[in-house]
């Protein structure tokens, strides 16, 4: 009498729930970067600006700004408080995304990709600040973070709605 085997797993059965793991980690992973990454860079830069320094821009930056278009219009310490407000709807935008649940699978992602275009327009405006002063190397990172802040959207873009890997075949 011949023993009797159990059926093996087919390879292309093992590399499609491999597949399947993979697609989820990225995509789970993606997302939580995403979230953490603005989230937290928002809630940080308007909590300072708003709440630890009294919406007062420090002497440092107001003696570099001294003299500048800002100093004038709209005046040093209402510019501190303008781009804490506007880092606060950023960090707004995100919080209003995880509530509709759009970190979710199969979701579009509207507020996201909102908030992240905000997120370039925030990045632009402190460029232009710095640019008055001639920062230059401040404004070289504030547009690669603006460059990278577009590549973000665009990735969201593409994931939103997840489209399934046997669905793309």
């Amino acid at each position: 009498m011949a023993a009797h085997t159990a059926p093996v797993p087919s390879t292309s059965h093992r590399t499609v729930a491999w597949a399947a793991v993979a697609d989820a980690v990225t995509y789970w992973s993606g997302m939580a970067a995403f979230y953490m990454s603005f989230g937290f860079l928002w809630y940080f830069g308007a909590k300072e600006k708003l709440f630890d320094q009294n919406a007062s821009m420090p002497d440092g930056l107001a003696k570099a700004y001294d003299g500048s278009f800002l100093a004038s219009v709209p005046g040093l310490d209402t510019a501190w408080l303008l781009l804490g407000l506007v880092e606060a709807v950023a960090f707004l935008g995100v919080i209003a995304s995880l509530a509709a649940g759009e970190f979710l699978k199969g979701r579009a992602k509207p507020i996201l990709v909102a908030t992240l275009g905000f997120s370039m327009f925030t990045f632009a405006l402190m460029a232009f600040a710095q640019n008055m002063i001639a920062e230059h190397a401040s404004v070289a990172s504030l547009f690669t973070y603006m460059g990278v802040t577009a590549v973000v959207l665009a990735v969201v873009k593409y994931v939103a709605p997840f489209r399934a890997r046997d669905a793309e075949s």
